[in-house]
């Protein structure tokens, strides 16, 4: 196995499927200690993105986070030996969430109205700006094959645009759009559309507007899928997001 060595310490390279069995059946199944471990590196995720989110993960300590989450700096080392590692769980942590958001949305959140919700999900995202500069960061680390991010955001893209091209084909029912259309290719334009702002928000100091540019390309796109313009699927963005989409925070 491999390891990396922090002050005099050897702890296992991170492994993203450990760091993060927080989540899920095997929290129900835990006991004793086992649960207790749990339990406190939850609350350590948790902690570390409202630090991540309010203050930016760069100016964010490992102290902060230890005080937050109501443990000693020692006992934070145990379960996240760098603040990489918490980088890594705290982005896996925010994928679940997004994810679990978009598996509460009514079933009528579908077809063209998905790039409404689109909109709605970029307005929540601008609202934890913290959280940008997380994910632009993981994204950059994740350009090395070798380094544990790479295998993150590879089985996020594939179930992001899994999930998005299944809700957007509903649109051949509902919306009358045609079958022959890519919908995984529609998918992956979507997700770089709103994951590229980010980069262009973290780049232009905030200047550049995330919401607006995903609210302008779901306008275009509806139009060119409907043949309506482009005036016309904006407005229908704006009425279709405050009727269907509801307000999770």
């Amino acid at each position: 196995m491999h390891s990396t060595v922090h002050e005099n310490r050897v702890y296992p390279v991170f492994n993203p499927r450990i760091v993060l069995s927080y989540r899920g059946d095997m929290g129900k199944r835990a006991r004793g200690s086992y649960s207790v471990g749990i339990e406190r590196r939850t609350r350590i995720v948790e902690a570390a993105a409202g630090r991540f989110s309010a203050e930016g993960y760069h100016a964010t300590t490992m102290a902060s986070i230890a005080t937050d989450a109501g443990i000693s700096d020692s006992g934070l080392l145990h379960h996240f030996p760098s603040k990489k590692h918490l980088l890594l769980a705290v982005a896996q942590y925010r994928l679940d969430t997004s994810a679990e958001w978009w598996d509460t949305l009514p079933a009528e959140v579908s077809g063209l109205a998905t790039l409404d919700a689109m909109v709605d999900a970029a307005r929540r995202l601008v609202g934890q700006p913290g959280l940008i500069e997380l994910f632009v960061l993981v994204s950059a680390e994740a350009a090395d094959p070798s380094s544990p991010a790479h295998a993150v955001l590879a089985q996020r893209y594939d179930g992001a645009v899994d999930a998005l091209a299944a809700r957007l084909r509903q649109g051949v029912h509902r919306d009358g759009l045609p079958a022959s259309l890519d919908f995984p290719a529609l998918a992956r334009e979507c997700i770089a559309v709103s994951d590229g702002l980010q980069l262009q928000w973290v780049l232009s100091d905030g200047v550049v507007d995330i919401v607006e540019g995903v609210r302008g390309h779901a306008a275009r796109l509806t139009a060119a899928l409907t043949g309506a313009t482009e005036e016309e699927s904006g407005s229908s963005v704006q009425v279709v997001e405050a009727a269907t989409v509801p307000d999770r925070q």
